[in-house]
């Protein structure tokens, strides 16, 4: 059974950096494409980046530049590292795999995490 597992959320000041993790279990975790969704209270869970089997990424234009998607498949975790935060970046970010949506739409998703909250203050 395919899980995911968030941490690494917290609050932060505007400015500062955060790194989320997710770990998977049970299914070949580099054989799957893997993303990162946001949603903010009120507003609809947004793709934020992705990463597929070879590598390749691609990012929401609002992230692009400030934030880093990563795999370490030796230790079946996804990263997100986000640097200059700010507050409308808060948000309850969730980790998804699938062994075929490579994009950043939430319907191309089967498997999520629980979510991880991030909070920036200004």
């Amino acid at each position: 059974q395919v899980q995911l597992v968030e941490s690494g959320g917290g609050s932060v000041q505007a400015g500062g950096s955060l790194r989320l993790s997710c770990v998977a279990y049970g299914y070949t975790y580099s054989s799957y494409c893997m993303a990162w969704f946001r949603q903010a209270p009120g507003k609809e869970r947004e793709g934020v980046a992705a990463t597929n089997s070879d590598g390749r990424t691609s990012y929401a234009v609002s992230v692009k530049g400030r934030f880093t998607i990563s795999k370490d498949n030796a230790k079946d975790t996804l990263y997100l590292q986000m640097n200059s935060l700010t507050p409308e970046d808060t948000a309850m970010y969730y980790c998804a795999a699938d062994p075929v949506g490579c994009g950043t739409w939430e319907y191309e998703y089967n498997y999520w995490g629980q979510g991880a909250q991030v909070t920036v203050s200004s």
